[in-house]
C-alpha cells in the first residue's frame, strides 16, 4: 500500500549542501525510496523556488508575511535557542494562518493520508484548523526538540493539549522529549520513539571514502599538523550543545596533550563567548582551538575524516531546552569516530557507553575530562570504538532502516483509526 504523505516543516535544506533540517530531507527521500509520494510545505525563504522536486520529493514554500518579516524557521526563531526571538513571536500568528492555508489548499486539490507536522510548536498547531478533520488525513506530530521546550510554556500550553487531541499519532527521537509531551495531555493513542539516520555513504571513514585528500585538505586548511591529535565538535552554537562545559576542559587536556588541536565547527550565538573565553588563555593554548564557523553540509564528511575523535556535550540548558538526537553525533559514528557526549535525551539510543564512545553525566567536567582523556591515550581504543560506531550507522541507522520505522507508525495510526 503507497502512502500518499504531506510533511509541514519550518525548515528544509533550501540549496545543495545548506544544513538547515537535512534530517526530514532524508526521510522524505526514503518514505519516497519505499514507493511512498510525498510533499512538503516549507516556509518561503529569500533566494527559494516557489517549489521543486527534489529526488522524488515534491517542495512547496508559502510566503507567510511580507519578506522582511518572514523570520521564523531555517534556525531564527529562537536566540540561543532559549528564548524566542521578538520578530518570530509577533510573526507567528501569521505563520500559523499562512500554513493552515497552505495545507487547506493541497488537501482540497489531493488526497491525503497523513499530515506529519513536523516541530509541534508552531506546526502541530495547525491540528486546530477546523477543516482538516473533514479532510480525512491523519494528523501526526514530530518530535524534534525545541518545539517541546516552546509547547511547555504556559502561554501556548492550552492550545498544545487541544492540538495534541486532534492528533493521532506522536513521533520522537528522544524519549524524554516523547514523555514531556505525553504529560502535556497526548492521551492513550500511538506514539513512537525512532532515532534520526544518516547517509552512511557520504558520511564514512578516510578508507572507504575514495577521496584521500580530503583528510589532509581540512588539516591545511585549518592549519593543523598531520600527525596531531584532534578532538572535533560540529553544532550550532547554542547553549544546550555544550560547548561551553568543553571549553572549560580544554586547557588542562592542551596541556597534557601537546600535541591536541581541537575543532568546534558551527556558527550560532554563542560564538563570541566562546571566542572570548579561548582567547583569554595563554596563547600556546588558545593557539591550539580553531572556530571555523558554519561548515556546509557537503562540506562536513571531510571534516569528519580529519579528526581523530568527536565530542558534543549536550546539556539542558537554564530553559529546560534539550536536543532530541544530535545529527551530527550521528555523522560523527558513520564516519568512524569515537564519540564522547552526555547520557541524556536521545543520545544513548544511538551510543551504548564503552562501546561506540564513552556517555558521561551532563555537565559533569571531571568526568568528561576522563573520558577525552581515555580516548586519546590510547590509539587502539579509538580505532576499536570508531569501527564499532562505524558498524552500528550501518546496521542500525541508515536513513531506508529509520524510514521504514516511520513507515510502519503510520500504518498502525492508520489501521486504528479504521477500526470500529
Amino acid at each position: 500500500m503507497a502512502l500518499r504523505i504531506l510533511f509541514l516543516t519550518q525548515t528544509y535544506p533550501r540549496w545543495p549542501g545548506d544544513g538547515a533540517g537535512p534530517f526530514i530531507r532524508e526521510l522524505a527521500r526514503g518514505l519516497v525510496r519505499r514507493g511512498d509520494r510525498v510533499t512538503v510545505l516549507a516556509p518561503r525563504a529569500e533566494g527559494v523556488r516557489p517549489s521543486w522536486i527534489d529526488d522524488g520529493v515534491e517542495v512547496r514554500t508559502f510566503a507567510y508575511a511580507p519578506r522582511k518579516l518572514e523570520v521564523l524557521g531555517y534556525g531564527r526563531s529562537l536566540a540561543a535557542d532559549e528564548r524566542v526571538r521578538l520578530g518570530a513571536g509577533l510573526a507567528a500568528p501569521l505563520y500559523l494562518r499562512a500554513a493552515a492555508s497552505a495545507v487547506a489548499r493541497l488537501l482540497a486539490r489531493e488526497e491525503c493520508d497523513l499530515l506529519h507536522a513536523h516541530w509541534l510548536a508552531p506546526n502541530g498547531l495547525v491540528a486546530l484548523w477546523p477543516g482538516l478533520t473533514k479532510r480525512g488525513a491523519l494528523v501526526a506530530a514530530g518530535l524534534h526538540g525545541s518545539d517541546v521546550f516552546l509547547a511547555e510554556k504556559a502561554l501556548v500550553r492550552p492550545a498544545i493539549r487541544r492540538a495534541l487531541n486532534r492528533c493521532q499519532l506522536l513521533t520522537g527521537c528522544s524519549p524524554e522529549l516523547v514523555e514531556r509531551v505525553l504529560n502535556l495531555g497526548y492521551g492513550d493513542k500511538p506514539y513512537r520513539v525512532i532515532p534520526y539516520g544518516v547517509d552512511v555513504e557520504l558520511f564514512c571513514p578516510a578508507a572507504e571514502a575514495g577521496e584521500p585528500t580530503s583528510t589532509a585538505d581540512w588539516r591545511q586548511r585549518l592549519d593543523i599538523p598531520g600527525r596531531a591529535r584532534l578532538l572535533l565538535g560540529v553544532g550550532r552554537l547554542a547553549t544546550k550543545k555544550g560547548f561551553h562545559v568543553l571549553v572549560d576542559i580544554l586547557p588542562q587536556l592542551l596541556t597534557e596533550f601537546d600535541d591536541l588541536h581541537a575543532v568546534i565547527a558551527g556558527g550560532g550565538d554563542q560564538m563570541d563567548a566562546l571566542r572570548s573565553a579561548v582567547s583569554a588563555w595563554e596563547p600556546r593554548h588558545a593557539a591550539r582551538v580553531r572556530f571555523p564557523g558554519p561548515v556546509a553540509h557537503d562540506d562536513l564528511p571531510g571534516l569528519y575524516r580529519s579528526a581523530d575523535l568527536f565530542v558534543l556535550p549536550a546539556v539542558h540548558d537554564p530553559q529546560g531546552n534539550v536536543d532530541g538526537l544530535p545529527n551530527v553525533i550521528l555523522e560523527a559514528l558513520a564516519s568512524g569516530l569515537p564519540v564522547v557526549s552526555s547520557a541524556i535525551s536521545g543520545i544513548p539510543l544511538a551510543i551504548e557507553s564503552g562501546v561506540e564512545g564513552l556517555l558521561v553525566p551532563e555537565q559533569d567536567r571531571n568526568a568528561l575530562s576522563d573520558a577525552i582523556t581515555e580516548l586519546l591515550r590510547s590509539e587502539e581504543l579509538r580505532l576499536r570504538m570508531g569501527a564499532r560506531a562505524r558498524a552500528r550507522a550501518v546496521s542500525h541507522l541508515t536513513w531506508d532502516q529509520v524510514a521504514a520505522a516511520y513507515r510502519d507508525a503510520y500504518l498502525e495510526a492508520l489501521s486504528l483509526r479504521q477500526r470500529p
